[in-house]
């Protein structure tokens, strides 16, 4: 098998990460967009930025990395 410490959960459909890439506005912290992985646990995404991240970390999601796409945009990597 290709995964190792690799952990089962309930419900989950199928092998591997489940991935969020959200862009956010970083000087006036809102919600500009998201994509997904196919079959990733989602929210609804807030306007505020901030909130967008803090519901996905609060159903399990961590960030993994945060780039900065443009003078204005900044896009978060989650995986779960």
């Amino acid at each position: 098998m290709f995964y190792k410490n690799f952990k089962r959960e309930i419900g989950t459909a199928w092998y591997g990460r489940h991935v969020v890439i959200i862009t956010c506005n970083s000087i006036t912290n809102q919600f500009i967009r998201i994509h997904t992985s196919l079959h990733a646990p989602t929210e609804p995404p807030n306007p505020n930025c901030a909130e967008t991240i803090s519901q996905f970390i609060s159903i399990g999601y961590k960030i993994a990395a945060v780039v900065p796409i443009s003078n204005i945009e900044v896009q978060y990597t989650l995986i779960k």
